[in-house]
Protein backbone atom coordinates (compact mmCIF):
# COMPACT_ATOMS: atom_id res chain seq x y z
CA UNK A 1 0.00 0.00 0.00
CA UNK A 2 1.14 3.53 -0.77
CA UNK A 3 -0.48 6.88 -1.47
CA UNK A 4 -1.43 7.95 -4.97
CA UNK A 5 -1.65 11.72 -5.46
CA UNK A 6 -4.11 13.44 -7.80
CA UNK A 7 -3.56 17.14 -8.52
CA UNK A 8 -6.83 18.64 -9.80
CA UNK A 9 -7.86 22.09 -10.97
CA UNK A 10 -9.91 24.27 -13.24
CA UNK A 11 -7.85 24.76 -16.40
CA UNK A 12 -4.14 23.97 -16.61
CA UNK A 13 -3.24 25.14 -13.09
CA UNK A 14 -2.77 21.54 -11.93
CA UNK A 15 -0.39 20.83 -14.83
CA UNK A 16 1.64 23.92 -14.04
CA UNK A 17 1.96 23.24 -10.34
CA UNK A 18 2.89 19.63 -11.09
CA UNK A 19 5.70 20.90 -13.32
CA UNK A 20 6.85 23.31 -10.60
CA UNK A 21 6.88 20.50 -8.06
CA UNK A 22 8.97 18.35 -10.39
CA UNK A 23 11.52 21.15 -10.80
CA UNK A 24 11.92 21.43 -7.03
CA UNK A 25 11.47 17.85 -5.86
CA UNK A 26 12.21 15.79 -8.94
CA UNK A 27 9.97 13.42 -10.85
CA UNK A 28 7.57 11.46 -8.67
CA UNK A 29 5.78 8.15 -9.01
CA UNK A 30 2.04 7.69 -8.56
CA UNK A 31 1.05 11.28 -9.35
CA UNK A 32 -1.80 12.04 -11.73
CA UNK A 33 -2.99 15.42 -13.03
CA UNK A 34 -6.68 16.08 -13.63
CA UNK A 35 -7.65 19.29 -15.45
CA UNK A 36 -11.19 20.55 -15.95
CA UNK A 37 -11.35 22.46 -19.22
CA UNK A 38 -13.99 25.01 -20.37
CA UNK A 39 -15.42 22.68 -23.03
CA UNK A 40 -15.96 19.83 -20.56
CA UNK A 41 -18.84 18.88 -18.29
CA UNK A 42 -19.08 17.12 -14.89
CA UNK A 43 -19.24 13.65 -16.47
CA UNK A 44 -16.00 14.30 -18.38
CA UNK A 45 -14.31 15.31 -15.14
CA UNK A 46 -15.76 12.30 -13.31
CA UNK A 47 -14.30 10.01 -15.99
CA UNK A 48 -10.90 11.71 -15.69
CA UNK A 49 -10.82 11.09 -11.95
CA UNK A 50 -11.76 7.44 -12.37
CA UNK A 51 -9.07 7.03 -15.02
CA UNK A 52 -6.49 8.66 -12.73
CA UNK A 53 -7.39 6.33 -9.85
CA UNK A 54 -7.13 3.34 -12.19
CA UNK A 55 -3.43 4.15 -12.70
CA UNK A 56 -2.73 3.37 -9.04
CA UNK A 57 -2.59 -0.04 -7.34
CA UNK A 58 -5.89 -1.36 -6.04
CA UNK A 59 -4.79 -1.12 -2.38
CA UNK A 60 -3.39 2.42 -2.68
CA UNK A 61 -4.90 5.21 -0.66
CA UNK A 62 -5.75 8.37 -2.60
CA UNK A 63 -4.84 11.96 -1.81
CA UNK A 64 -6.57 14.61 -3.94
CA UNK A 65 -5.09 18.12 -3.94
CA UNK A 66 -7.75 20.35 -5.52
CA UNK A 67 -7.83 24.04 -6.23
CA UNK A 68 -11.16 25.18 -4.84
CA UNK A 69 -13.63 24.03 -2.20
CA UNK A 70 -17.03 23.51 -3.87
CA UNK A 71 -15.43 23.70 -7.34
CA UNK A 72 -16.16 20.99 -9.89
CA UNK A 73 -12.86 19.09 -9.29
CA UNK A 74 -13.67 18.96 -5.57
CA UNK A 75 -17.28 18.01 -6.23
CA UNK A 76 -16.43 15.11 -8.56
CA UNK A 77 -13.70 13.83 -6.23
CA UNK A 78 -16.24 13.94 -3.39
CA UNK A 79 -18.71 12.07 -5.55
CA UNK A 80 -16.22 9.28 -6.17
CA UNK A 81 -15.34 9.14 -2.48
CA UNK A 82 -19.02 8.84 -1.57
CA UNK A 83 -19.64 6.13 -4.16
CA UNK A 84 -16.66 4.08 -2.96
CA UNK A 85 -16.80 3.84 0.86
CA UNK A 86 -14.01 1.24 0.89
CA UNK A 87 -11.62 3.56 -0.93
CA UNK A 88 -9.35 5.41 1.50
CA UNK A 89 -9.43 8.95 0.12
CA UNK A 90 -8.70 12.44 1.44
CA UNK A 91 -9.42 15.67 -0.43
CA UNK A 92 -7.61 18.91 0.41
CA UNK A 93 -8.50 22.19 -1.30
CA UNK A 94 -6.60 25.45 -1.60
CA UNK A 95 -3.92 23.92 -3.79
CA UNK A 96 -0.55 25.66 -3.57
CA UNK A 97 3.07 24.68 -4.15
CA UNK A 98 4.01 24.24 -0.45
CA UNK A 99 1.09 21.81 -0.18
CA UNK A 100 2.35 19.68 -3.07
CA UNK A 101 5.96 19.72 -1.83
CA UNK A 102 4.80 18.67 1.62
CA UNK A 103 2.75 15.83 0.12
CA UNK A 104 5.88 14.55 -1.64
CA UNK A 105 7.91 14.97 1.56
CA UNK A 106 5.41 13.13 3.76
CA UNK A 107 5.21 10.24 1.35
CA UNK A 108 9.00 9.98 1.12
CA UNK A 109 9.69 10.27 4.86
CA UNK A 110 7.19 7.64 6.00
CA UNK A 111 6.11 5.13 3.39
CA UNK A 112 3.77 3.46 5.90
CA UNK A 113 1.84 6.64 6.80
CA UNK A 114 -1.88 6.60 6.04
CA UNK A 115 -3.59 9.28 3.98
CA UNK A 116 -5.28 10.79 7.07
CA UNK A 117 -1.95 11.42 8.81
CA UNK A 118 -0.40 12.80 5.63
CA UNK A 119 -3.36 15.12 5.02
CA UNK A 120 -3.15 16.57 8.54
CA UNK A 121 0.54 17.42 8.12
CA UNK A 122 -0.01 18.90 4.66
CA UNK A 123 -2.72 21.31 5.83
CA UNK A 124 -0.42 22.81 8.47
CA UNK A 125 2.40 23.34 5.97
CA UNK A 126 0.09 24.74 3.28
CA UNK A 127 -1.30 27.36 5.66
CA UNK A 128 2.14 28.38 6.87
CA UNK A 129 3.23 28.78 3.25
CA UNK A 130 0.97 31.84 2.92
CA UNK A 131 3.13 34.76 4.08
CA UNK A 132 3.53 38.42 3.22
CA UNK A 133 6.18 41.13 3.14
CA UNK A 134 6.28 43.50 4.92
CA UNK A 135 5.61 41.17 7.84
CA UNK A 136 3.34 43.62 9.68
CA UNK A 137 0.72 42.96 6.99
CA UNK A 138 0.43 39.33 8.13
CA UNK A 139 -3.00 38.94 9.81
CA UNK A 140 -3.02 37.77 13.42
CA UNK A 141 -4.72 34.43 13.90
CA UNK A 142 -7.86 34.33 16.02
CA UNK A 143 -8.20 31.55 18.55
CA UNK A 144 -11.15 29.19 18.39
CA UNK A 145 -12.58 30.57 21.64
CA UNK A 146 -12.38 34.14 20.34
CA UNK A 147 -14.00 33.12 17.07
CA UNK A 148 -16.97 31.50 18.78
CA UNK A 149 -17.42 34.15 21.48
CA UNK A 150 -19.16 36.58 19.16
CA UNK A 151 -21.53 34.09 17.56
CA UNK A 152 -25.21 34.55 18.15
CA UNK A 153 -27.19 31.97 20.05
CA UNK A 154 -28.88 29.61 17.57
CA UNK A 155 -32.61 29.50 18.13
CA UNK A 156 -34.85 26.50 17.61
CA UNK A 157 -37.35 26.04 14.81
CA UNK A 158 -39.66 28.97 14.16
CA UNK A 159 -43.29 28.02 14.90
CA UNK A 160 -45.48 27.55 11.83
CA UNK A 161 -47.46 30.66 10.94
CA UNK A 162 -44.91 33.09 12.39
CA UNK A 163 -44.36 36.13 10.20
CA UNK A 164 -40.69 37.05 9.92
CA UNK A 165 -39.85 40.43 8.41
CA UNK A 166 -42.35 41.17 5.67
CA UNK A 167 -43.17 37.47 5.36
CA UNK A 168 -41.90 37.17 1.78
CA UNK A 169 -38.98 35.04 0.59
CA UNK A 170 -36.39 37.23 -1.15
CA UNK A 171 -35.14 35.63 -4.37
CA UNK A 172 -31.87 37.41 -5.06
CA UNK A 173 -31.01 35.16 -7.99
CA UNK A 174 -32.58 32.20 -9.79
CA UNK A 175 -30.22 30.26 -12.05
CA UNK A 176 -30.40 27.30 -14.41
CA UNK A 177 -27.17 25.33 -14.15
CA UNK A 178 -26.64 21.64 -14.93
CA UNK A 179 -23.77 21.56 -12.44
CA UNK A 180 -25.90 23.22 -9.74
CA UNK A 181 -23.61 24.29 -6.87
CA UNK A 182 -20.01 24.47 -8.12
CA UNK A 183 -17.07 26.85 -8.07
CA UNK A 184 -18.51 29.64 -10.21
CA UNK A 185 -21.71 29.66 -8.19
CA UNK A 186 -19.98 29.45 -4.80
CA UNK A 187 -17.26 32.03 -5.43
CA UNK A 188 -18.89 34.39 -7.96
CA UNK A 189 -22.67 34.26 -8.01
CA UNK A 190 -23.27 33.80 -4.28
CA UNK A 191 -21.41 36.94 -3.15
CA UNK A 192 -22.62 38.88 -6.22
CA UNK A 193 -26.23 38.02 -5.38
CA UNK A 194 -25.75 38.75 -1.64
CA UNK A 195 -27.68 35.57 -0.89
CA UNK A 196 -27.52 34.03 2.57
CA UNK A 197 -29.08 30.72 1.54
CA UNK A 198 -28.69 28.50 -1.51
CA UNK A 199 -31.71 26.41 -2.46
CA UNK A 200 -31.27 23.64 -5.01
CA UNK A 201 -34.78 22.84 -6.29
CA UNK A 202 -35.00 19.47 -8.02
CA UNK A 203 -37.15 16.39 -7.44
CA UNK A 204 -34.40 14.21 -8.90
CA UNK A 205 -31.57 15.58 -6.78
CA UNK A 206 -33.71 15.72 -3.62
CA UNK A 207 -34.20 11.95 -3.86
CA UNK A 208 -30.46 11.28 -4.23
CA UNK A 209 -28.86 11.24 -0.77
CA UNK A 210 -25.30 11.28 -2.10
CA UNK A 211 -25.85 14.30 -4.34
CA UNK A 212 -27.62 16.12 -1.51
CA UNK A 213 -24.69 15.51 0.80
CA UNK A 214 -22.17 16.72 -1.81
CA UNK A 215 -24.16 19.88 -2.49
CA UNK A 216 -24.51 20.75 1.20
CA UNK A 217 -20.80 20.32 1.86
CA UNK A 218 -19.95 22.47 -1.19
CA UNK A 219 -21.71 25.54 0.21
CA UNK A 220 -19.41 28.55 0.72
CA UNK A 221 -18.65 29.69 4.27
CA UNK A 222 -21.50 31.45 6.06
CA UNK A 223 -24.14 30.31 3.56
CA UNK A 224 -26.46 27.37 4.18
CA UNK A 225 -27.43 25.10 1.28
CA UNK A 226 -30.67 23.12 1.08
CA UNK A 227 -31.84 20.60 -1.51
CA UNK A 228 -35.61 20.40 -1.86
CA UNK A 229 -38.18 19.05 -4.33
CA UNK A 230 -40.04 21.65 -6.40
CA UNK A 231 -43.15 21.30 -4.21
CA UNK A 232 -41.14 22.29 -1.11
CA UNK A 233 -39.77 25.36 -2.88
CA UNK A 234 -43.32 26.40 -3.78
CA UNK A 235 -44.33 25.97 -0.12
CA UNK A 236 -41.31 27.94 1.12
CA UNK A 237 -42.11 30.82 -1.24
CA UNK A 238 -45.51 31.11 0.47
CA UNK A 239 -44.24 30.56 4.04
CA UNK A 240 -44.02 33.82 6.07
CA UNK A 241 -41.20 32.35 8.19
CA UNK A 242 -38.82 32.95 5.26
CA UNK A 243 -39.32 36.71 5.28
CA UNK A 244 -35.69 37.42 6.18
CA UNK A 245 -34.20 34.81 3.83
CA UNK A 246 -32.28 36.02 0.78
CA UNK A 247 -32.09 33.03 -1.55
CA UNK A 248 -30.09 31.94 -4.55
CA UNK A 249 -32.22 29.29 -6.25
CA UNK A 250 -30.60 26.72 -8.52
CA UNK A 251 -32.49 24.62 -11.07
CA UNK A 252 -30.92 21.82 -13.07
CA UNK A 253 -33.29 22.30 -16.04
CA UNK A 254 -35.64 24.96 -17.44
CA UNK A 255 -38.51 22.49 -16.96
CA UNK A 256 -37.97 22.58 -13.19
CA UNK A 257 -37.92 26.37 -13.25
CA UNK A 258 -41.19 26.42 -15.19
CA UNK A 259 -42.83 24.03 -12.70
CA UNK A 260 -41.76 26.24 -9.80
CA UNK A 261 -42.95 29.46 -11.42
CA UNK A 262 -46.28 27.93 -12.43
CA UNK A 263 -46.61 26.78 -8.82
CA UNK A 264 -46.35 30.33 -7.58
CA UNK A 265 -42.65 30.97 -6.93
CA UNK A 266 -42.23 34.69 -7.76
CA UNK A 267 -39.31 34.55 -10.20
CA UNK A 268 -39.27 37.33 -12.78
CA UNK A 269 -35.76 36.75 -14.16
CA UNK A 270 -33.74 33.60 -14.79
CA UNK A 271 -29.98 33.53 -15.09
CA UNK A 272 -29.29 30.88 -17.76
CA UNK A 273 -25.80 29.72 -16.92
CA UNK A 274 -25.11 26.17 -18.05
CA UNK A 275 -27.00 23.37 -19.82
CA UNK A 276 -24.90 20.28 -20.54
CA UNK A 277 -24.75 18.73 -23.98
CA UNK A 278 -26.30 15.33 -24.57
CA UNK A 279 -27.43 13.29 -27.56
CA UNK A 280 -30.07 15.08 -29.60
CA UNK A 281 -29.26 18.55 -28.28
CA UNK A 282 -27.80 21.51 -30.16
CA UNK A 283 -25.08 23.77 -28.76
CA UNK A 284 -26.26 27.38 -28.85
CA UNK A 285 -23.04 28.65 -27.28
CA UNK A 286 -20.09 27.01 -25.55
CA UNK A 287 -22.01 26.20 -22.33
CA UNK A 288 -25.67 25.94 -23.39
CA UNK A 289 -27.16 22.95 -25.19
CA UNK A 290 -30.86 22.60 -26.00
CA UNK A 291 -33.47 20.56 -27.82
CA UNK A 292 -36.96 21.53 -28.98
CA UNK A 293 -38.47 20.73 -25.58
CA UNK A 294 -36.06 23.13 -23.90
CA UNK A 295 -36.88 25.86 -26.43
CA UNK A 296 -40.60 25.30 -25.90
CA UNK A 297 -40.09 25.57 -22.14
CA UNK A 298 -38.26 28.88 -22.49
CA UNK A 299 -41.06 30.14 -24.73
CA UNK A 300 -43.59 29.26 -22.02
CA UNK A 301 -41.47 31.03 -19.43
CA UNK A 302 -41.30 34.11 -21.68
CA UNK A 303 -45.08 34.08 -22.04
CA UNK A 304 -45.30 34.21 -18.22
CA UNK A 305 -43.27 37.42 -18.24
CA UNK A 306 -39.94 35.88 -17.24
CA UNK A 307 -36.83 37.63 -18.54
CA UNK A 308 -33.52 35.88 -19.21
CA UNK A 309 -29.98 36.78 -18.25
CA UNK A 310 -27.55 34.59 -20.20
CA UNK A 311 -24.23 34.75 -18.38
CA UNK A 312 -21.84 32.11 -17.09
CA UNK A 313 -20.22 34.42 -14.52
CA UNK A 314 -21.23 37.90 -13.28
CA UNK A 315 -18.49 39.69 -15.26
CA UNK A 316 -19.71 38.31 -18.59
CA UNK A 317 -21.77 40.58 -20.82
CA UNK A 318 -25.43 39.61 -21.05
CA UNK A 319 -26.57 37.74 -24.14
CA UNK A 320 -30.05 37.55 -25.67
CA UNK A 321 -31.35 34.01 -25.13
CA UNK A 322 -33.69 33.84 -28.12
CA UNK A 323 -31.16 35.46 -30.40
CA UNK A 324 -28.81 32.58 -29.55
CA UNK A 325 -31.59 30.02 -30.04
CA UNK A 326 -32.59 31.42 -33.43
CA UNK A 327 -29.01 31.53 -34.70
CA UNK A 328 -28.38 27.93 -33.59
CA UNK A 329 -31.50 26.67 -35.41
CA UNK A 330 -32.32 24.12 -32.71
CA UNK A 331 -33.84 20.99 -34.23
Amino acid sequence: MSIGIIIASHGEFASGIYQSGSMIFGEQEKVQVVTFMPSEGPDDLYAKFNNAIAQFDTDDEILVLADLWSGSPFNQASRISGENPNLKMAIITGLNLPMLIQAYTERMMDASAGVEQVAANIIKEAKEGVKVLPEELQPQETSASEATAGKKHVQGAIPEGTVVGDGKLKINLARIDTRLLHGQVATNWTPASKADRIIVASDKVASDDLRKQLIKQAAPGGVKANVVPIKKLVEAAKDPRFGNTHALILFETPQEALEAIEGGVPITELNVGSMAHSTGKTMINNVLSMDKDDVSTFEKLRSLGVQFDVRKVPNDSKKDLFDLINKANVQ
